[in-house]
């Protein structure tokens, strides 16, 4: 079901430069002990983006999941781009999560880089996040302005595909923006705030659960501290 999304994603990373580069050993890969699931993932080098990373998970009918999230250079203080698309077709069940991630919660920070997501707020009012996600503090590395939806299969097909190509087209015209401004913070600060980042999310990541049914406990935990949020593991 995600395939075509996944498909945009890496073209539009590699039409700005990026390249692929070696994911951590037996982490780029893994079969679940029935073998009716299968995780990959990927990790691009960016120009300007420390670290772009992307994962997909295909459980057939049953669960599909795209992830993806990227960490601009440290001289650039923009946020995060993250992306979360998950399918229950049991249940046929779609949860999808686009958001520019902000460092900070400040009123000078969020003028500067949210005009575009609060237009796509405007544009999708059905994805227009006024649920609060359970899992997590929308007042900590989430903005009000993410794009949210519990849906089924229409919204799946019909205004996610429009909202995510959107979405990217927003967070490259963000980044393009702050490549040309003066940052707000010094590069010292968005490396302690990145960090921290994946401290919070290491901690309160629901999909740790879920990877651990498909793939057991231990792959789930290595891919936790080393692939999915690495700087977690340094703390």
């Amino acid at each position: 079901m995600f395939d075509p999304f996944l498909n945009e994603l890496h073209q539009g990373i590699e039409a700005r430069g990026g390249k692929p580069i070696e994911v951590p050993q037996g982490l780029e890969e893994c079969h679940s002990g029935k073998g009716t699931s299968v995780i990959r993932s990927w990790l691009w080098q960016v120009p300007n983006f420390r670290r772009w990373r992307v994962t997909r998970l295909d459980a057939g009918e049953k669960l599909q999941v795209l992830n993806s999230v990227a960490y601009p250079d440290y001289d650039l203080d923009h946020p995060l781009m993250g992306v979360d698309l998950l399918w229950f077709g049991a249940r046929q069940k779609l949860v999808a999560v686009l958001d520019f991630q902000p460092l900070v919660q400040d009123s000078d920070y969020l003028d500067r880089y949210f005009s575009g997501l609060k237009q796509l707020n405007r544009d999708f009012p059905e994805l227009n996040g006024e649920e609060t996600m359970r899992s997590f503090d929308p007042n900590q590395y989430f903005s009000s302005w993410l794009l949210f939806c519990r849906g089924g299969a229409d919204q799946a097909e019909t205004s996610l595909p429009a909202a995510f190509s959107a979405f990217l087209k927003a967070y490259w015209a963000l980044h393009d923006q702050a490549l040309t401004s003066d940052p707000l913070m010094p590069s010292e600060e968005v490396k302690r705030l990145q960090d921290n980042y994946d401290v919070y999310s290491a901690e309160r990541d629901p999909a740790h659960g879920l990877f651990t049914s498909h793939f057991g406990k231990e792959w789930s935990d290595r891919f936790l501290s080393e692939f999915l949020f690495p700087a977690s593991a340094k703390q």
